[in-house]
């Protein structure tokens, strides 16, 4: 137990409170992504229970790498994850990872789960830039390389910015037209930047390159970026902040892994809290 997690319960003690009622329901979750976003559910469900939620459940994850949210949509009914689900009424909470946009697999899957469930809530995934430019991932050519290691911040903003903006102005403008949807984004890519900035200012414990925290050209995230993204998650999913819970499984056997755990819940926290469209105030 850390000395944070120990100082809440005796301060809940004070008051009469335990830790489960101090800590929000579990949610009933369902996922649909590709490989930048459907390792992230066990991750969040361990978080959850680090926490002492009760009740955390993930209902389904429907996983097509490099997808769009339509082709979600568009799986055959035998094969399809997640229409049965919001069919049903089963799910709190729909997370959604799509690739670049436009994507009306969002908007189908929004009024799908309103018309069967009006409380649902829906996240959308905010991604870091594949392959560090948007044009090279909607291209046919894929190079063997890219140099991540000489970006500059300010170099990452400009790459990341109209990616940024395309996916804000989107949560928006179906929040303002379907009724009753509560979407919200989940900034993994503004994280992900901000966890670069540490390492270029060597001070990400345990990462010495930018380079380090991927594990191939593409931009498939390594334990650091895995566990900073599942912060993400769960910061919107639950609304709190994820310090003091314990060290999460991917950086286990990684040097620093205590310090690491804890710069990157504070760029998750800070990520989440400062982003207009998370649902997330300090």
């Amino acid at each position: 137990m850390s000395l944070l997690r120990g100082l809440l319960l005796l301060v809940l003690a004070a008051v009469g409170l335990t830790a489960q009622e101090a800590s929000p329901k579990g949610l009933k979750v369902l996922s649909a992504g590709h490989s930048f976003h459907v390792w992230m559910p066990p991750l969040v469900a361990e978080m959850a229970k680090a926490a002492g939620i009760q009740g955390h459940e993930q209902l389904a994850v429907s996983s097509i790498g490099g997808s769009k949210v339509i082709q979600h949509w568009e799986l055959p009914p035998e094969k399809n994850k997640a229409k049965p689900v919001l069919v049903a009424g089963q799910a709190e909470l729909f997370t959604m990872a799509p690739t670049f946009l436009p994507d009306p697999g969002i908007e189908n899957f929004v009024k799908l789960g309103l018309e069967h469930r009006a409380d649902v809530r829906f996240t959308l995934q905010q991604n870091w830039v594949p392959y560090e430019d948007p044009a090279i991932w909607l291209s046919r050519t894929k190079p063997k390389s890219v140099d991540r290691d000489g970006k500059t911040v300010e170099q990452l903003r400009a790459i990341h910015a109209p990616y940024f903006q395309m996916i804000e102005g989107h949560v928006k403008e179906l929040n303002g037209r379907i009724p009753g949807a509560r979407i919200a984004v989940v900034p993994c890519g503004e994280a992900v930047l901000a966890l670069r900035a540490k390492v270029i200012a060597g001070e990400a414990p345990g990462v010495s390159r930018q380079s380090e925290l991927f594990t191939d050209v593409l931009g498939h995230p390594g334990p650091q970026i895995r566990a900073l993204s599942a912060y993400c998650h769960f910061a919107v999913m639950y609304r709190r902040d994820p310090a003091g819970l314990p060290v999460v499984s991917p950086l286990a056997k990684l040097p620093e892994a205590e310090r690491l755990n804890r710069l990157l819940q504070s760029i998750a926290w800070k990520a989440v809290s400062e982003h207009p469209l998370s649902g997330v105030t300090r």
